[in-house]
């Protein structure tokens, strides 16, 4: 996450302008006469923003204006689909920022970072494995975790680039041995989502929006009439 103060006035109004359109088109694209007669969908609806709430609180502010938190999107994603994903991310900012942990003028740009491009990573692989039709449950659940792990990674490396474009930043000396912590941010975020899909698929596979219950648990195939 990135404050306001190491962000030009160009990509916090970029942010805004980006950010806006797609909060509207995940309005527009969200099924609210299912989710207002749909008490569990309801429920799973504000548990993510509880979830997204408490994850993005336990985080590391640096003095230099950023910060990091794992982020938590693909499990979100896998479980409530984009659209309310999207939504989902955006009252949990709301809430750190009434708590004064988040800048509202760079809520645009931080809701494309944490919020935005997990999203559109989660969901292309997602039709990526929808398309190729897998029977195997492992590869949905594998998905998870690169989904996840590439997000950190596009997250990361697209917030330094915006950073170093910006020129307010004052970027760190260590700046060409940054490869070698990149797996220590990947790793963590990929097995804290793939752990709470694993946990999903196992015990409440109903609640995942993106789960072909009918092609992944269906019973194995014998040839008992030879």
């Amino acid at each position: 996450m990135i404050s306001a103060q190491v962000l030009s006035t160009t990509s916090l109004t970029l942010g805004w302008l980006a950010y806006l359109p797609l909060l509207l088109w995940a309005i527009s694209r969200s099924s609210w006469i299912e989710l207002c007669s749909d008490r569990r969908r309801q429920h799973l609806l504000f548990g993510a923003i509880f979830a997204l709430f408490a994850l993005w609180l336990v985080r590391r502010d640096f003095d230099t204006g950023v910060s990091y938190h794992f982020i938590g999107m693909t499990a979100v994603t896998l479980l409530l689909d984009w659209p309310l994903a999207i939504i989902a991310g955006f009252i949990a900012q709301l809430g750190l920022l009434s708590l004064g942990r988040q800048d509202w003028a760079a809520l645009g740009i931080n809701g494309l970072l944490i919020v935005g491009l997990p999203v559109l990573v989660t969901e292309t692989c997602a039709i990526l494995v929808e398309r190729a039709q897998p029977r195997n449950l492992f590869i949905y659940i594998f998905s998870g975790f690169f989904a996840a792990a590439l997000s950190a990674l596009l997250c990361l490396t697209a917030a330094l680039g915006l950073l170093w474009v910006d020129g307010l930043f004052a970027m760190p000396e260590w700046l060409t041995d940054f490869v070698g912590y990149l797996w220590l941010m990947m790793f963590p975020e990929a097995f804290i989502n793939g752990m709470v899909i694993s946990a999903l698929v196992v015990f409440c596979p109903e609640w995942l929006e993106t789960f072909n219950r009918t092609r992944y648990l269906q019973a194995p195939w014998k040839d008992d009439e030879r």
